[in-house]
């Protein structure tokens, strides 16, 4: 008898204090280092009130917005076939989109240059709004080779 479930269920993550979302819970937890939770929430939150007050508009509704815009539809996978290895264009799961849309915001406003996280986070989010930024770059990049490489998507699996 096979030890492996069928299916299993994705956790479900409680919602956010303040704005009662699931997604900024995974994002306070994703921005969090050595279980520091409390840090990670008030470096979350301090950004969104920059973010308020640059923008004049609801914060919560920008940083939807931002991760929408960041959220990839395609990416590559290597496939070796007959010796030769192929970067595959493949779409990408709901979950593992918002996954990499998160990631990949923590990880370019850790490498901005303001002076704290919350200012470089409120950046990232903004740029991310606008449509511009390290984020948005990394998602046309990854649509791109994905482009260039779609003679090879008859390898998908």
């Amino acid at each position: 008898m096979s030890r492996r479930r069928s299916k299993l269920e994705p956790r479900t993550m409680a919602p956010d204090i303040k704005y009662g979302d699931p997604v900024i819970t995974k994002f306070i937890n994703c921005l969090m280092y050595s279980g520091k939770k409390s840090v990670a929430e008030s470096i979350f939150y301090d950004a969104m009130e920059i973010v308020k007050t640059k923008t004049n508009s609801e914060p919560y509704e920008v940083f939807k917005e931002a991760l929408s815009n960041v959220k990839p539809e395609v990416e590559v996978k290597s496939r070796r076939v007959g010796g030769v290895t192929y970067q595959v264009p493949i779409e990408v799961r709901p979950e593992r989109k918002m996954a990499l849309g998160i990631k990949w915001i923590i990880k370019y406003s850790r490498a901005r240059n303001e002076k704290s996280m919350s200012a470089k986070l409120a950046g990232e989010i903004l740029e991310a709004h606008k449509g511009t930024g390290a984020s948005i770059k990394k998602k046309e990049d990854i649509r791109k080779m994905a482009e260039a490489n779609k003679a090879f998507s008859h390898y998908r699996w």
